[in-house]
C-alpha cells in the first residue's frame, strides 16, 4: 500500500449534531418560550430513547451531565442509611476521575477493588472479598462499563436480594452497547444506568446524560431530586439539587438518535479493522454483542512497558492523537489515594501502566487506520517488539 501522511489524525472527533441544521426547531422552541424544566423536547427525547435503544422497556430521566447523575443516584439508593454506619462504596479503581468524585460528593468513601484481567470491569471475587472484609459497613455497589463493555447486571441484581446493598451501573460510554442478548445495554434493569452525553461520547451534545432503569418509582424520585427536591409543588420532601438538562440539549439529543446505530456500525467496522492490523496486541473481552467504542484501549505486552511514554511521543510526532485511559488509576491519583480505601490492586496496576488509547471516530477512513497502525507497530518495533 502506498503511504499516505496525514495533517493530522486526533485522538477523538466530536459526534455532535449541527445546530444550524435544526434552525426550525429552535425557532419554534423560542416561540414556545420554554427552554429547561423537563420542556416538552425533554419529554419528547427520554420517550424516543425508551423505544429506541431499550425496547420500550424502563423509563429515564435526563441530566445536565453524567457526573451529576452518578451523584443523584448514589444518593438515591444509600437513602436508607448513613456514611456513619455504613461508609463504603465499591467500586474499581480502573475508571474516571468523575465516579470516585460522586461517591465523595454523596457523603461515602470509595473502596476500590481490583479488575477482571480480561473484560477489565471489576472483578466478582475481588468485589466479594471485600464485602466479606468489610462486612456491614458497605452502602452499594458501584460497579463501571468500562469502555462500554456489558458488565453483568443480573450479578447485582441476585447480590441485592442476598444482601440487601444496591448497585449503581456507571455506564457512561454504553449508549449504542449492546448486551450478550443483543439488546441495548441496561435494558430492563432495575438498577440506576447512568449514562453520558459529553461530547467525547458515540453519540455528544456538548454536556449532558441520563438516568435509566426499569423502575418508575426510581425513576420519579430522581427526575424530583433534579428539580430541587420537589416531591410536591415548590416544597422540597427530599435531598435535591438542579440537574435538568436544557430543551436545547434535548433537542440535539433527539437529532443524536437519528444517527446514532449508523454511526455506531462504523466505528465498529474501524474497531475490527484495528484488530485485524494489530493480531499481536491483546484488547479488552467484550461481554455483550456490541461495545460503542469511543477511542480503541490496546494493551501492551510487558516488554514494552517501559518505553510506553516515548512510543506515544514518537505517535504525537507523527501528528496522531492517543491518551492512556485510565492510567493513573483512581488509587494513584493523590486526592483519591487520600480520601479512599482499597484492596488488592495488582491487576488495575499491571494494565494501568501497560494502556494505549488509539483514535477511533466514525468519519475514520480504512486508510487511516491502516496509516495509525503503521505508525504503532513502528513506534513498538523501535523498542524491540
Amino acid at each position: 500500500m502506498t503511504e499516505i501522511s496525514y495533517p493530522e489524525i486526533s485522538f477523538i472527533r466530536s459526534n455532535i449534531p449541527k445546530i444550524s441544521q435544526l434552525s426550525d426547531d429552535i425557532l419554534a422552541m423560542e416561540q414556545s418560550g420554554i427552554y429547561t424544566n423537563y420542556g416538552p423536547i425533554n419529554q419528547k427525547f427520554e420517550k424516543r430513547l425508551i423505544e429506541q435503544m431499550f425496547g420500550g422497556i424502563g423509563q429515564c430521566v435526563t441530566v445536565c451531565n453524567a457526573t451529576i447523575g452518578l451523584m443523584m443516584a448514589l444518593k438515591y439508593v444509600t437513602r436508607h442509611t448513613t456514611p456513619d454506619r455504613t461508609p463504603y462504596i465499591i467500586m474499581p479503581s480502573f475508571t474516571f476521575a468523575a465516579a470516585a468524585h460522586a461517591v465523595l460528593w454523596a457523603g461515602f468513601i470509595p473502596l476500590f477493588c481490583d479488575i477482571d484481567p480480561q473484560d477489565w470491569m471489576a472483578s466478582h471475587p475481588a468485589e466479594d472479598e471485600l464485602l466479606h472484609r468489610y462486612d456491614g459497613e458497605v452502602a452499594a455497589i458501584f460497579p463501571y462499563a468500562t469502555f462500554g463493555n456489558a458488565t453483568d447486571i443480573t450479578r447485582y441484581t441476585v447480590l441485592e436480594k442476598k444482601t440487601g446493598i444496591p448497585a449503581v451501573i456507571d455506564a457512561a460510554a454504553s449508549l449504542g452497547a449492546h448486551d450478550a442478548q443483543g439488546q441495548g445495554f441496561g435494558s430492563g434493569s432495575p438498577h440506576a444506568i447512568v449514562c453520558s452525553l459529553h461530547a467525547t461520547k458515540t453519540m455528544g451534545i456538548g454536556e449532558g446524560g441520563f438516568i435509566y432503569a426499569n423502575n418508575p418509582d426510581m425513576i420519579a424520585a430522581l427526575r424530583a431530586m433534579g428539580n430541587f427536591g420537589f416531591g410536591q409543588v415548590r416544597h422540597a420532601t427530599m435531598p435535591g439539587l438542579n440537574s435538568k438538562l436544557p430543551e436545547i440539549g434535548a433537542l440535539l439529543a433527539l437529532s443524536g438518535l437519528d444517527h446514532l446505530d449508523n454511526v455506531v456500525r462504523k466505528k465498529i467496522c474501524i474497531e475490527q479493522l484495528y484488530y485485524e492490523l494489530l493480531p499481536g496486541f491483546e484488547f479488552q473481552h467484550q461481554r455483550g454483542t456490541r461495545t460503542s467504542y469511543q477511542f480503541l484501549p490496546v494493551r501492551l505486552p510487558a516488554s514494552l512497558i517501559p518505553y510506553r511514554s516515548a512510543i506515544l511521543e514518537r505517535m504525537k510526532n507523527r501528528r496522531i492523537g492517543t491518551a492512556t485511559y485510565f492510567s493513573p488509576h483512581l488509587h494513584e491519583q493523590s486526592y483519591f489515594a487520600a480520601h479512599s480505601k482499597a484492596g488488592d490492586l495488582s491487576t488495575t496496576r499491571a494494565l494501568s501502566a501497560s494502556i494505549v488509547s488509539l483514535p477511533l471516530w466514525h468519519e475514520m477512513t480504512p486508510e487511516m487506520v491502516h496509516y495509525v497502525c503503521q505508525e504503532f507497530l513502528s513506534a513498538c518495533a523501535a523498542y524491540g517488539m
